[in-house]
């Protein structure tokens, strides 16, 4: 059976007659178009549901408006429940860094503003963001930026991030030249680099720019986090690509070589789609406080 075809005929029993079905229905559609999806409905059957003129339910209709009663005249309840609950749920992704040093000040914020928030936060690295956003597993990612989005994919820019060498305190390098040296009209590094894989946006943009510096620089110690770039370059493997986040101290022990000219990390919102409410109202509180966090950190 067609569901289509049964809820028509929920309406016009309910109505008692096509014409009155066609004027109550929530959705607009023409009596000529009602009239023929029954007619097939009945065939499909093989038994008559109702006498048209006077209006009156057979044997075999009643049976099946009993049957079919219970599940549409409810369809409007669970709406309304289902959109109640889902106004109020909220699903993130976002790095493991955003998830601990962001998102829980400002979705405290959300909480006492929305009664009842439900959120679902997910730890995904960048580049599966698409994926998650795809398969429709979260409303919005917290996420890099790329220039080429995939189809579908929108995003709102929240701040761009400075690229940075982690060092370890010790290190007497104080800038990117202390890092370099000639070797045979190639300028080349003095100490190994730690870094992600080459197809995050991190590396993409500090190799593009060193590249074009004509510097051979390559990835010596790949890693699969910024967080895991900190323990390799405490422990001595070299120097760690990183970003310089606001309102985020540098790890105990450890230093940093700001690369300003450098091209900086784009970070904000992705989403697919249209953003629901909710996600619009994270959406406006993010970019406050990313504002307040960049302003703070240019008065240092």
């Amino acid at each position: 059976m067609n569901v289509h075809h049964l809820e028509l005929f929920y309406y016009v029993a309910k109505y008692e007659g096509i014409t009155a079905a066609v004027r109550k229905m929530p959705y607009g559609i023409q009596q000529p178009a009602v009239s023929g999806q029954l007619l097939q409905l009945e065939k499909s059957l093989g038994v008559k549901l109702f006498n048209r003129r006077p209006f009156s339910l057979t044997t075999a209709g009643d049976d099946l408006y009993d049957h079919v009663y219970p599940f549409f005249s409810r369809l409007s309840d669970v709406e309304e429940r289902l959109k109640g609950e889902e106004s109020k749920h909220l699903r993130i992704a976002a790095s493991a860094s955003v998830l601990r040093h962001h998102l829980p000040e400002l979705l405290a914020e959300m909480r006492d503003s929305i009664p009842g928030l439900r959120l679902t936060l997910r730890d995904v690295e960048p580049s599966d963001v698409q994926d998650v956003l795809v398969r429709q597993q979260a409303d919005i990612a917290v996420s890099v930026i790329h220039p080429r989005m995939g189809d579908g994919l929108n995003a709102a820019e929240l701040m761009r991030l400075s690229l940075a060498l982690l060092l370890p305190a010790s290190h007497k390098a104080k800038k990117l030249a202390d890092l370099l040296e000639d070797d045979a009209g190639t300028m080349t590094s003095k100490t190994p680099l730690v870094g992600l894989p080459a197809y995050e946006e991190v590396s993409q943009l500090f190799q593009k720019e060193i590249d074009n510096r004509g510097v051979n620089w390559p990835i010596a110690v790949e890693v699969d986090s910024l967080d895991g770039v900190q323990q390799f370059v405490r422990c001595g493997f070299g120097a760690g690509i990183t970003v310089r986040i606001p309102g985020v101290d540098l790890p105990k022990g450890m230093k940093a070589i700001d690369l300003d000219e450098f091209p900086p990390l784009v970070i904000g919102v992705v989403y697919q789609g249209s953003l629901k409410p909710i996600a619009s109202e994270f959406l406006e509180a993010a970019t406050v406080r990313a504002r307040a966090l960049m302003k703070k950190a240019a008065k240092k």
